[in-house]
């Protein structure tokens, strides 16, 4: 009987030729050295039989389109990329939720959020490729700029919203004196279902009892899939609030 042929191992970062290898040029040269698909491979560290680590970075790049398109992708995409198993699918898409929340935090003067367009273009990025209802209560100061945004629940597109009992307590909790609700939908349509009518009419009258303004109550969905074409509901403007 012939022996089996000897394992080859997985090709990893520092088995590529010297002038290859990103961890070198990131320590020579600095992070804004590295195209996307080295910055990739420092990550994912080892490739597959006959297929070098960059290669794959290369066809993750290629097939998302760009590195900001990887940022929607869910495990099932990267797995059916060869080479990627579980377990870098979870650490792919771990960074890539790192990603969207650092873009979408508040790096400079807090934002002014006292328009329903201005709600959407703050969570717009945030929200995009998510396939499950998230609700975030945002606690605003008196000019109606963000103190905090605090996301009260995270399931099942047809799971219940948020109680107002959390909203509240929310605001109270970080001295707000006015709080925006939004939430999504993952079927990118922004139109309120009768349950999202009810809490939001639930929410309009423990805020009269606290003397905390609800400003409005924000869904977010995508412009292409809005018969209205503006990608977001404002029961503010449908005259709910």
């Amino acid at each position: 009987m012939n022996p089996s042929p000897p394992a080859y191992p997985a090709p990893r970062v520092q088995d590529l030729a010297v002038g290859e290898r990103p961890q070198e040029r990131l320590e020579k040269l600095g992070p804004g050295a590295l195209s996307d698909s080295e910055l990739l491979a420092m990550l994912l560290r080892s490739g597959r039989k006959g297929h070098s680590v960059l290669s794959i970075s290369r066809q993750l790049v290629t097939e998302a389109g760009s590195l900001a398109a990887l940022t929607r992708w869910r495990e099932a995409d990267f797995r059916k990329v060869g080479g990627i198993g579980r377990v870098k699918a979870l650490q792919l898409i771990t960074v890539m939720e790192i990603a969207r929340r650092v873009a979408a935090s508040d790096q400079g003067e807090r934002p002014l959020l006292n328009r329903p367009e201005l709600v959407f273009a703050h969570y717009r990025a945030q929200t995009a490729g998510l396939s499950v209802e998230k609700f975030w209560v945002l606690c605003l100061n008196r000019k109606n700029r963000l103190i905090r945004q605090v996301e009260l629940t995270s399931g099942t597109a047809t799971s219940s919203l948020a109680h107002p009992r959390e909203v509240f307590r929310e605001a109270v909790h970080h001295g707000a004196t006015s709080v925006i609700c939004v939430h999504n939908h993952p079927s990118g349509d922004p139109a309120p279902s009768a349950a999202d009518v009810q809490v939001t009419r639930q929410l309009r009258e423990a805020a009269k009892a606290l003397d905390i303004a609800l400003l409005d109550h924000v869904i977010i969905g995508q412009a292409g899939a809005d018969p209205q074409g503006r990608g977001f509901y404002s029961f503010r403007e449908a005259g709910v609030l």
